[in-house]
């Protein structure tokens, strides 16, 4: 996984009501782009240092929801 400031961290819920987490990426602490990543939430706009799992993903801009997607 590799990253750059500005990208976002999206991570998929575990079970079926967990809702899905991202945050914007503020800080790589490599220069390859792989984590450690300091992360800020969208859901409360905390920040944290994160490695990443394999049930996350990289991405260019923040992933709609699903109850977005509807509208």
């Amino acid at each position: 996984m590799r990253a750059r400031v500005g990208d976002w961290l999206v991570i998929e819920g575990h079970f079926l009501d967990q809702p899905r987490r991202q945050g914007e990426v503020v800080e790589v602490a490599h220069d390859d782009g792989s984590p450690p990543y300091r992360v800020r939430w969208m859901d409360d706009g905390h920040e944290s240092l994160v490695c990443p799992g394999p049930e996350a993903r990289i991405e260019s801009r923040p992933v709609p929801s699903a109850n977005e997607n509807l509208r």
